[in-house]
């Protein structure tokens, strides 16, 4: 009967396969007809298979009997120590790297000339600070509430696509704020604070400005969460530590050229000429762009192109319905929260939130606030923030080096411990009393400036620990969620700072950013000492499991 079954199966040419099909072979009977076979395509056929006694023989493979197994199961190939580390150094798609790097540096540096283009504008036109710290504090809002549904919406949707549409957004709401500041610029004369913020062109700024930050967000997550993990890959810990510390580096480029580039047109052309130009870069930056994504998915063999499931296209619908906008970024931050509190990795997400209280003992406003008001030489002040900037990106060389050598674990624990000691140094300087002098100045700048390699080093292992620990499908939605909480701690020492807004409690402000940094590291330090076993599975490669297990 078996032999008549693979005659008939074998008048079929050989074009189709059909794979992963379990046959009952003790239920077929003499009997039985071959009717009522699926009809098969007539240049379609199914491999035969030799079916003999020895094969279908039900007694176990005696797997511990050497002589008995073939000889090609006798020694299976084992990549060497160093083939090991080849590979893991390796990325998964290199071409598609580059031009991540290139799409990366050119959207980057847009976006971060304009982050300095619209505040200097502002101050231009108005000497308050008032108009600036408004359309701050609702970005900041937009992010912690929208940055959960786009993150999601992110999950749901094509990445080219998705990245196409946000360039566009983006885009489009950066010309409507530079259109409503020069229009300003033209038209406003001297009015008050009041007066000014009620206009109908500030309104159109501070919303344009928070769906503008929205979309920068939301690629800035796609791009250092996503697509960076399938191009390197996510079981090659070196190279992704590689592409992590490149990205990080060439932000820190785009901040300063950016800041450097339209301070310098300022100093030379009218404002309203400035912002014509950074208009000019806008609209020239979107079709390179969406070029730049079509080339990196066609130089990684098309890795974008993620599979989707038959319910994404109605969640997306669902998602974008205006008129349940309200009721879905509830829900998406409730689902967002649910799902981020229970990723393996949430200590690591969570140290990375924590580090975002620290806004005293850091480069900023705050800091430059109080080296002002204590009679601080501005070339001390600049020289500072130079230094700072220096060691963060001396950081991204160090945290690749120490992932290398040491595991992303071990790196990450160094890089928090690191800072918090050094913050600790610079607080017990401040509360000496004694910065007003010289030498425990330069110590309680050096000692903050020192802190960036480990604040840097974690912000680059860290994220790597979440690339690695969560899911692809849900890559933007846990990353979106890590945003919205951190904007939300930045909207809370916001308000501490605000509360305390004389420099005398400068002292307070520091406490905070100690503790949150002390309380990240401990944190951090106390979920690789008690690991679960999702953890040793998920870090099984890593070297302090590793030698745990040993």
């Amino acid at each position: 009967m078996l032999h008549n079954f693979f005659i008939r199966l074998h008048n079929f040419v050989p074009k189709c396969y059909i794979t992963n099909v379990e046959v009952d072979v003790n239920t077929v009977s003499k009997e039985e007809a071959f009717d009522d076979h699926p009809s098969f395509p007539p240049r379609c056929s199914i491999p035969v298979v030799d079916l003999r006694g020895d094969v279908l023989d039900s007694s176990p493979f005696p797997l511990h009997d050497r002589a008995s197994c073939p000889s090609s199961f006798e020694e299976l190939p084992v990549l060497s120590e160093g083939e090991q580390h080849t590979l893991a150094s390796t990325p998964a798609h290199p071409a598609g790297l580059y031009a991540l790097y290139a799409s990366y540096l050119f959207g980057n540096l847009v976006e971060q000339l304009w982050n300095f283009a619209w505040p200097a504008a502002l101050s231009i036109l108005h000497p308050s600070l008032l108009p600036v710290a408004i359309v701050g504090f609702f970005t900041k809002l937009s992010v912690f509430i929208g940055a959960p549904i786009v993150g999601k919406l992110m999950d749901h949707f094509p990445r080219i696509p998705m990245y196409t549409a946000l360039n566009a957004v983006q885009v489009a709401t950066q010309l409507i704020s530079a259109a409503t500041v020069m229009y300003a610029l033209k038209n406003l004369s001297h009015a008050s604070t009041t007066a000014l913020v009620l206009r109908p062109w500030f309104i159109a700024l501070v919303a344009a400005g928070a769906i503008e930050r929205l979309a920068g967000l939301a690629l800035g997550v796609s791009m250092e969460r996503d697509w960076v993990v399938l191009l390197a890959g996510t079981n090659r810990p070196v190279a992704l530590a590689q592409a992590n510390a490149v990205l990080n580096r060439l932000d820190l480029l785009c901040e300063t050229v950016g800041a450097s580039v339209f301070g310098l047109l300022l100093t030379k052309y009218h404002p309203v000429t400035c912002l014509k130009v950074a208009c000019g870069l806008m609209i020239c930056s979107f079709p390179v762009l969406v070029l730049l994504g079509q080339i990196i998915n066609r130089v990684s063999c098309h890795a974008l192109d993620s599979s989707r499931t038959a319910t994404d296209e109605s969640i997306c619908i669902d998602l974008l319905d205006v008129r349940k906008i309200v009721q879905n970024s509830f829900s998406a931050i409730k689902h967002g929260w649910n799902e981020y509190k229970q990723q393996t990795v949430l200590p690591a997400s969570a140290a990375t939130v924590f580090l975002n209280f620290n806004v005293a003992l850091a480069p900023g406003a705050i800091m430059t606030a109080l080296l002002m008001h204590r009679g601080v030489s501005p070339s001390i002040v600049g020289a500072f923030s130079g230094l700072c900037s220096i060691m963060g990106l001396v950081a991204t060389f160090i945290s690749s080096s120490l992932v290398k050598r040491v595991g992303i674990l071990k790196a990450g624990a160094a890089g928090l411990i690191f800072q918090a000691s050094l913050l600790s140094v610079a607080l017990t300087v401040y509360w000496a009393g004694s910065i007003s002098h010289r030498t425990p100045l330069l110590i309680f700048l050096a000692s903050i400036a020192l802190s960036r390699l480990g604040h840097m080093s974690y912000d680059v292992v860290g994220t790597q620990i979440v690339q690695t620990g969560v899911p692809a499908s849900k890559a933007n939605l846990i990353g979106g969620m890590e945003v919205s909480i951190a904007s939300l701690a930045e909207l809370v020492m916001l308000a501490m700072a605000i509360i305390a807004n004389d420099v005398s409690n400068f002292g307070f402000l520091a406490i905070l950013s100690v503790s949150s940094v002390a309380g990240a590291a401990w944190m951090f330090c106390r979920w690789l000492t008690n690991p679960t076993d999702e953890q040793r599975e998920l870090f099984m490669f890593d070297p302090l499991y590793q030698v745990q297990a040993m």
